[in-house]
């Protein structure tokens, strides 16, 4: 009989922490025992909770009086606008295949409680249905960044058959030094193994068809190596590049969309609607792209050899369209 109740407390508890909002009087009919019985199950599990509450992050078993039933909640937990957020990451990101992509969508609505998970499928089914992920070159993106990520800590030198832009296939002998998302895609940042002048270079991870570790560590001194944050701040494109500092005009309708798009950026000096604007970035073909991207509403000052690209991009765009 004991037995019978700790398997069903059990079970209980389990479905509490897969989000199911549990009625009292369905359980008592499902398990054909009394409401009474029901409300001591749960005071058990509150006490489990209680005793171990560090463990269980603060968890509590509370009776919703708008479901009439009880619900698991949790400091820790993520909120059902937390998650609906992940979620829309997800599908904007489009870096998963689609089989990828609803395994991982349909792990993280279990953690929603049963009405709201109604809400959220209504919500994201037809962006699910229209899901177009960009094309990869390898088996699974997921698979290669959780070995990378371990080569990354082992500190394991790797060699990589890597499929270019323009489509041919090299393999290139690595030490990999970190992992960067951006724009849809997923990028190594390693350094070649023989490369005594440590030169970053980046791969996508999707274009990464074979991973080999080799018996072989390395050790990076505190300069070579790579911090993620500050790379994030000055290199938002992917391109690598020395550090410099830009200062350039904008007269654009969305001053912000700027400024949120280079971290590093700050308004020195403002005038109507044009602003001269200052930011420390990787000066590489990132940079040029999108300054470029903003049409006639920037014009660059510094550097000179900033200035000098973008005058020599802009007039190769111009001879195109003189082109019969």
């Amino acid at each position: 009989m004991e037995n019978e109740r700790l398997d069903r407390v059990l079970e209980i508890f389990y479905r509490l922490l897969h989000g199911e909002v549990v009625s009292n009087k369905l359980i008592a009919e499902e398990y054909g025992i009394s409401s009474k019985s029901v409300s001591r199950d749960i005071a058990r599990i509150n006490d489990f909770l209680a005793e171990y509450r560090e463990l269980m992050q603060n968890a509590e078993v509370t009776y919703s009086h708008k479901d009439r039933a009880y619900i698991l909640k949790s400091d820790e937990f993520l909120k059902n606008q937390e998650l609906f957020a992940l979620v829309k990451v997800i599908l904007g990101a489009r870096c998963f295949s689609k089989e990828d992509m609803i395994f991982i969508v349909s792990k993280l609505r279990k953690f929603t409680t049963a009405n709201d998970r109604k809400l959220l499928d209504e919500v994201i089914r037809r962006e699910i249905y229209h899901y177009h992920e960009v094309r990869s070159d390898c088996d699974s993106v997921i698979n290669n960044l959780w070995r990378l990520v371990q080569c990354i800590d082992g500190k394991k030198v790797i060699s990589v058959t890597y499929l270019k832009m323009d489509r041919s296939e090299v393999v290139r002998k690595l030490k990999p030094a970190a992992i960067m998302f951006s724009e849809y895609y997923f990028y190594l940042i390693a350094y070649a193994a023989d490369d005594t002048q440590y030169k970053a270079r980046y791969f996508r991870i999707d274009r990464i068809k074979n991973i080999v570790e080799h018996r072989e560590n390395f050790q990076l001194d505190r300069e070579h190596s790579f911090d993620e944050g500050d790379l994030r701040e000055k290199n938002q494109f992917m391109f690598p590049g020395d550090n410099v500092r830009i200062t350039f005009e904008f007269s654009g309708l969305s001053l912000q969309a700027v400024l949120d798009r280079l971290p590093t950026a700050k308004v020195i000096e403002q005038n109507g609607t044009k602003s001269v604007i200052t930011a420390e970035v990787n000066y590489g073909r990132g940079i040029i792209m999108y300054l470029l991207s903003q049409g006639s509403w920037v014009k660059v000052f510094e550097p000179k050899p900033l200035v000098e690209d973008m005058l020599a991009e802009i007039g190769a765009m111009g001879e195109r369209y003189e082109e019969k």
